[in-house]
């Protein structure tokens, strides 16, 4: 979280994940999610939170998926996709750019606070760039057996420092920052 709006705010992969380690069930089903976050167990989280930066196909999943009651404020959406739709969306900035324009157009937009990283690939890509200052996990009590992993199978070694970890209910939270070679600092 930033300490103050001078601060430039952080870039965080944030996601849910089955202790399994999956972050979207078969077929992207995201409701076993939903279920433990009705009551917005870690409201600092979203507070901190300035913009978000979301794959393409995580987009598609979450516009499916609008129906359901999932207010979560976390500022100024962008989309990073090769493919922009033909007929722009309401509150959402699609961004064609490379990756690093899209984490710094994005991270403007956050205004100080966090930039929030969704989307199994596009975290992935992030992390292999030395984009990301932290990854926060929310781990689930349950086991799905199959769909979407944590992270791509390409993501190769990614060091991490933890540094906190809390539970409210039966979510647990923890949190790393990510170690980078000293090149990236």
């Amino acid at each position: 979280m930033s300490e103050s709006n001078a601060d430039p705010g952080k870039v965080v992969v944030n996601r849910a994940m089955s202790l399994d380690g999956f972050i979207a069930g078969p077929g992207h089903a995201m409701d076993w999610v939903f279920e433990h976050f009705k009551d917005n167990p870690f409201p600092e989280v979203e507070q901190a939170t300035g913009a978000m930066l979301v794959g393409r196909g995580t987009y598609e999943v979450a516009k499916k998926m609008r129906q359901e009651d999932t207010t979560y404020d976390g500022g100024p959406q962008f989309v990073l996709t090769h493919r922009p739709p033909d007929e722009p969306e309401s509150g959402i900035t699609f961004l064609t750019c490379d990756l690093a324009e899209a984490v710094a157009t994005a991270r403007a937009a956050a205004g100080g606070k966090d930039l929030e990283i969704l989307g199994a690939d596009l975290a992935s890509q992030c992390l292999r760039q030395g984009l990301v200052d932290e990854v926060l996990v929310y781990v689930l009590p349950v086991l799905l057996g199959d769909g979407v992993r944590y992270s791509t199978s390409d993501l190769g070694r990614i060091d991490l420092e933890p540094f906190a970890n809390t539970q409210s209910g039966a979510v647990t939270m923890l949190r790393f920052r990510v170690r980078k070679p000293a090149a990236q600092r």
